[in-house]
């Protein structure tokens, strides 16, 4: 396991979610700024760029160079909020949820290897909590949405 190469798609994926959550709050901020689900999307941004920082690093203790941008997956992830922006904030939602599951597995990837290093699995194992935690978030706030529909 190239744990550096790893940690540095790990890495991509934070920062692909800042920027997906960034447009997503862009939407609202008008309208909804004080609401509690706006404030606590924002408190999922926030924990993505902290999860950043700590896979940052994790890189570089581990003798590597974290990368710069989200490339191709960030791209991916703007051309699909882009579109979630048209059809309200179900699919919003739906499209964070997304973002969330796909760094969920990827960490996961990483700390269930047998040959990762037993200290970025210590450092990784509360970010797959909050991944967990972000997607129930979500799940909650996709149910709100339908019930008031």
């Amino acid at each position: 396991m190239d744990i550096v190469h790893e940690l540095n798609r790990c890495l991509k994926s934070e920062l692909a979610s800042i920027e997906t959550y960034e447009q997503a709050l862009e939407k609202h901020r008008a309208n909804y700024g004080k609401e509690p689900s706006f404030q606590r999307l924002t408190q999922i941004m926030s924990d993505h760029h902290d999860s950043a920082e700590k896979v940052r690093t994790l890189i570089r203790n581990h003798g590597g160079t974290p990368v710069e941008s989200s490339g191709a997956w960030g791209t991916w992830s703007q051309t699909v909020m882009g579109a979630a922006k048209l059809f309200g904030d179900k699919a919003a939602l739906k499209a964070l949820k997304e973002g969330e599951e796909s760094g969920l597995k990827e960490y996961k990837s990483i700390t269930e290897h047998a040959d990762a290093p037993a200290d970025v699995k210590s450092a990784l194992s509360p970010l797959v909590s909050r991944q967990q935690e972000h997607i129930s978030e979500l799940d909650r706030m996709m149910d709100a949405v339908s019930a008031s529909a």
